[in-house]
């Protein structure tokens, strides 16, 4: 029998008040796959040690099927954990590791068949008489989860247990995990960093960022309209180009957004969207556009809804089916601080806490996210760097614009080729990273 989990309000603080996890909300529906996803520290497997009774909230309930589970012990809430490390027994043999659970719920009932049929599931069944140390990283792995599915939880929860095995390999286990899963039906809680995993596996992902819930909706939905810059960023391969941008909305001229040397003209009769962006006129958002929504092409060869652009080639990467290709399109990029400038954001916050009033604590919120701010829309106060030519962010090459597009193009570095950006395809930021085209469901109200 599967399991609703539900998570109402729930915070989690250390000694010395440092909250991991921020009022967090969700209601995990019964045969559910739900993934954690997020960066290292962000408070995912904290969320996990909850629902299983391994920690304790400091606020907010903990609801299993309804019923109130925060005084509950973890022997009592019928759900079964996977680890990132495995936690086999070293002197058990795979056979006793998976009925030890078994054994312990029914001392006297022979845990042999349930043990054999859950092998024979995995595909481990000539490895029950091995001990761990004579199995590889995927055998344990798959003798860790046989010990949890004997058992016939009412839920799973798995704590990144693919992430020490490697790329082939936790390929081919994701697609078990999934069929699994799907097979036995049980409500199914996975935390990753990885968003191939989550992308593939969940029903919906729930996105953390500093113990904050960021989004929560089916992969598709999050990929396509992430309610901000973090998760723009965090979701996606190659990363999405983010770019600094102005919005010039002139009397009687046509609408753009300049992106520094160039801008984005948009078409007449303005969508919806882009009358929307009139609002932020002379203001600086941040430009988010998906590689796929670049191509290489002559001007003359635009569909509707694409306009002119051009770009430099810094660097080109040769993946096989695919190339991408860095380019220098003379806009300033826009930095995600969690993601590729933590020194600098942490130098920030420092700063942050010796300010104090109104505007002190909405810096801290930083759009209403107690985790820091979303984006950094200026290097040079952020981390010292020369305001005419920003250093490329950590562990990305030079260029701003990343473009994927198909093998036969010949490319060099240095060669200037045109552009055409599919505006329907078109992400811009506000400058607290708060997504605001496409326009969200909820318009605001002005008085707010």
């Amino acid at each position: 029998m599967s399991r609703a989990i539900s998570l109402h309000q729930v915070s989690k603080s250390y000694t010395r008040g440092v909250r991991v996890v921020e009022r967090l909300s969700l209601d995990i529906a019964p045969g559910e796959f739900l993934v954690l996803l997020g960066p290292s520290g962000c408070g995912k497997s904290t969320v996990l040690r909850m629902i299983a009774g391994l920690e304790d909230p400091t606020e907010g309930e903990v609801r299993l099927d309804g019923a109130y589970a925060n005084e509950l012990p973890p022997a009592d809430r019928d759900v079964a954990m996977v680890f990132q490390n495995y936690a086999l027994y070293p002197g058990m043999s795979s056979r006793e590791n998976i009925g030890f659970p078994l054994r312990l719920e029914a001392p006297n009932a022979d845990p042999g068949p349930r043990v054999e049929a859950t092998a024979r599931m995995l595909g481990i069944a000539d490895l029950l008489d091995r001990f761990p140390h004579q199995l590889s990283g995927g055998e344990r792995q798959r003798v860790a989860m046989g010990r949890a599915i004997a058992r016939h939880p009412s839920a799973f929860l798995m704590d990144e247990p693919l992430s020490n095995l490697d790329a082939k390999l936790r390929n081919h286990l994701r697609a078990e995990i999934a069929q699994l899963t799907r097979t036995l039906g049980v409500t199914t809680v996975y935390v990753t960093h990885d968003q191939g995993e989550a992308m593939s596996l969940g029903d919906r992902v729930a996105v953390l960022r500093g113990g904050v819930l960021q989004q929560l909706g089916t992969p598709r939905t999050v990929y396509a309209l992430p309610e901000n810059v973090f998760v723009a960023a965090f979701i996606g391969t190659p990363r999405i180009n983010l770019l600094r941008g102005i919005v010039l909305a002139p009397l009687d001229g046509a609408m753009s957004i300049g992106l520094g040397r160039q801008a984005l003209v948009l078409p007449e009769p303005l969508c919806l969207d882009h009358q929307l962006l009139r609002v932020q006129q002379g203001r600086e958002v941040i430009v988010g556009l998906r590689s796929e929504a670049v191509r290489l092409a002559r001007p003359s060869d635009a569909r509707p809804g694409e306009v002119a652009i051009s770009g430099l080639v810094e660097h080109v990467e040769f993946q096989g089916h695919e190339v991408l290709v860095h380019l220098n399109t003379g806009s300033r990029p826009a930095l995600v601080p969690d993601l590729e400038a933590p020194r600098a954001a942490a130098g920030s916050a420092g700063r942050r806490r010796k300010e104090g009033g109104v505007i002190g604590r909405l810096r801290g919120r930083a759009g209403g996210l107690r985790a820091g701010p979303v984006v950094v829309l200026d290097p040079s106060e952020e981390t010292g760097a020369d305001r005419d030519d920003p250093p490329p962010p950590d562990g990305r090459l030079p260029g701003d614009l990343i473009v994927r597009t198909t093998p036969d193009h010949a490319l060099r570095h240095g060669m200037q080729v045109p552009l055409l950006v599919d505006l329907a395809h078109l992400f811009v930021f506000d400058q607290r990273g708060v997504r605001i085209c496409p326009a969200p469901a909820r318009l605001p109200d002005l008085e707010e």
